[in-house]
């Protein structure tokens, strides 16, 4: 829990920089963008819990 705090704050403090410095946001501007991301991060989780089970035959 303490690492997504963490990851939260500085997501924030880099927010506001960015904006106070007046660049474009970091990150997707729109939900599918952000939908994007995700998918990105569930297929990587997905093969984490399949490649073992298929990497030993079943």
């Amino acid at each position: 829990m303490q690492e997504m705090l963490l990851a939260l704050a500085a997501g924030l403090i880099v927010g506001f920089i960015f904006a106070l410095v007046k660049l474009p946001i970091p990150a997707p501007p729109a939900l599918p963008g952000i939908l994007g991301i995700v998918g990105i991060y569930l297929g990587y989780k997905l093969y984490e819990w399949i490649w073992p089970i298929l990497s030993n035959g079943g």
